[in-house]
């Protein structure tokens, strides 16, 4: 598989920790997320990956530090963070349609007054990156699983972000739709941006990953995917679970 890493930026994150009730529930994190890769966070249930997630979204508190570096260990500043959650919860009947949802992001415009040519064009520019265009005046509702997480995706790139951060983005979706999805996000990599993405499907993990990190409250192992896939670590966390999805 052909990386495109940027070799003068990075995210990283050194010695990042939660505490949470007087427990850890992160311990002494420390990682590079590079730009122009797809890095992929696996781990079992409660080993910490959206904790992490929301670390990195600065909605949870955390010793440590996570920078925006380049290849020199400069601060290149404030960190622009698109992020794709698991689900979107809304309610499925509401007359809304996909160009109505997106514009009330792209403009401050109320959407109910009507959406301008120059926001319509700009919107569908934005689908058009994650191969949705067609989508732009379907109903939000009627969206499939994998329709929706790209919409949702168009809106995360909206301003282009620096890291893109995707929390188990196609639980729940058919293959089909999975595989667009991760497809799309795999070009990603030719911008200027880093990826970080959690999964609980090894398979698609080993396929696409460009960099895994097994996550138990603590960096267990991380690197290419065979290297980390045949460890004995891995084995350790999932098992003959592992060796079924392999």
């Amino acid at each position: 598989m052909r990386l495109h890493q940027c070799d003068l930026c990075h995210i990283d994150l050194k010695h990042v920790s939660v505490r949470r009730g007087g427990q850890d529930v992160l311990s002494d994190i420390n990682m590079h997320i590079h730009c122009g890769q797809l890095t992929v966070l696996i781990g079992q249930n409660g080993a910490g990956k959206t904790t992490l997630v929301r670390a990195l979204l600065g909605e949870v508190p955390h010793t440590g530090t996570i920078r925006h570096e380049d290849g020199k260990g400069h601060v290149l500043g404030h960190l622009r963070i698109g992020y794709v959650p698991q689900h979107l919860d809304f309610d499925r009947d509401m007359p809304v349609t996909v160009q109505d949802f997106m514009a009330s992001t792209f403009t401050k415009r109320p959407v109910w007054t009507g959406v301008g040519r120059k926001t319509r064009d700009e919107i569908v520019q934005a689908l058009s990156t994650v191969h949705a265009q067609d989508l732009l005046l379907t109903p939000l509702g009627r969206c499939s699983g994998g329709e929706l997480q790209r919409v949702l995706l168009a809106l995360a790139l909206h301003p282009s972000p620096n890291l893109l951060l995707l929390d188990e983005p196609v639980s729940g979706i058919d293959q089909n739709g999975m595989e667009m999805f991760l497809d799309t996000v795999c070009a990603l990599r030719e911008r200027h941006m880093a990826i970080l993405l959690v999964s609980h499907d090894l398979r698609f993990v080993r396929e696409y990953a460009d960099h895994v990190v097994l996550l138990d409250k603590s960096v267990l192992i991380q690197g290419a995917p065979d290297p980390v896939f045949s460890s004995q670590a891995f084995a350790r966390v999932f098992g003959k679970e592992g060796e079924k999805q392999e």
